[in-house]
């Protein structure tokens, strides 16, 4: 049995993620700090990244929880997908929140390879950290979360060369995704909803089913020459400039 570990299950990336692994034939374990509502998943563990990140008790307990629930047959995927995303100008960027951002996206993926690292190398495992492309390209107000998932990238290299044959680590870098939140901030907004769509190349936003397909490939056998690298899912909106015609 292949056991995958999916953060931010309840999210829509995260739901298609569990979704697809789930058909695929993996005991899906779900965890975020919300209720997960869909039912696409094997087991579910509710906690807090940021505790998680902060209180050492409360880490080794979900820890020694999580392994209990592989029943001795290692973890073959670790799935960061849980984020933060808070959206301020500089000037008013609170320490406590940059602090969250980077505990929630960054020093919780590391803990997490750190902490199942012998289980996933038990299960000749692989970890995947969904990054975005505010780690390479970003706006106004994103200073927070773009700094955060350009550190994850940096995490995603370092781990690769670190572990070398022992796990493979790599990321995915989604653009604009059509999941509920997304779509809920364009209601009555559909020119701009256009004008988002027209500026990929492809002239539309991704599927969450998108991201989740390229994440099951990399943890497939099909990808087992591939760590270190990260896959944009983008619609090719990072090959393309908009100056003025």
């Amino acid at each position: 049995m292949k056991n995958v570990l999916i953060t931010g299950a309840e999210g829509g990336i995260g739901t298609a993620l569990c979704r697809t692994f789930k058909k695929s034939g993996y005991r899906v374990i779900a965890s975020d700090v919300k209720k997960i509502t869909h039912k696409e998943y094997d087991e579910i563990f509710r906690f807090d990244l940021h505790n998680f990140c902060a209180q050492k008790s409360y880490r080794d307990n979900i820890i020694r929880e999580i392994i209990k629930s592989l029943e001795g047959n290692g973890l073959s995927v670790l799935l960061n997908n849980a984020a933060v995303q808070i959206l301020r100008r500089i000037e008013k960027i609170k320490r406590s929140e940059f602090h969250s951002t980077l505990n929630v996206n960054v020093l919780a993926p590391f803990l997490l390879a750190q902490k199942l690292l012998s289980e996933l190398e038990m299960a000749n495992g692989s970890v995947i950290n969904i990054a975005s492309i505010h780690s390479m390209l970003t706006k106004p107000e994103f200073v927070m979360y773009a700094t955060s998932k350009a550190a994850l990238i940096g995490l995603t290299k370092a781990l690769a060369v670190e572990l070398g044959s022992r796990v493979r680590v790599n990321a995915i870098a989604p653009a604009a995704t059509a999941t509920p939140m997304l779509l809920d901030s364009f209601l009555k907004k559909e020119k701009s909803f256009d004008e988002l769509s027209q500026k990929h190349p492809l002239g539309r936003i991704a599927e969450p089913e998108e991201i989740a397909n390229v994440a099951l490939f990399l943890a497939s056998e099909r990808a087992s020459f591939i760590t270190g690298t990260v896959v944009n899912v983008d619609g090719g909106i990072s090959s393309r400039l908009h100056d003025p015609n």
